[in-house]
């Protein structure tokens, strides 16, 4: 549902991969990644889709849903991108 109001197409569950990003001896972020095919969309075959705790006391969540476009290739590059596109948001 998520990756259809976010990106206009829709999906169908492949995987389910763990990802620990790692960045000077600190985890960024450790979690899932739901792996989905996609139908309909333009430009990309697969979507990368996860959701995290956010806001004052972690009581929001966010659903993450970055699609397979270079430079993103796997969960883990889907993570890395949507790292550093949070951090240039809060510059």
């Amino acid at each position: 549902m998520v990756i259809h109001q976010l990106h206009g197409c829709g999906s169908q569950h492949v995987e389910t991969v763990p990802v620990h990003e790692v960045f000077r001896g600190q985890t960024v972020w450790q979690g899932k990644v739901e792996v989905f095919d996609l139908t309909g969309h333009p430009k990309a075959k697969r979507c990368y889709a996860w959701s995290h705790r956010e806001g004052k006391n972690d009581e929001g969540e966010r659903f993450v849903a970055v699609l397979e476009i270079p430079p993103v290739k796997s969960a883990l590059t889907a993570v890395q991108a949507s790292i550093i596109s949070d951090a240039k948001k809060r510059r």
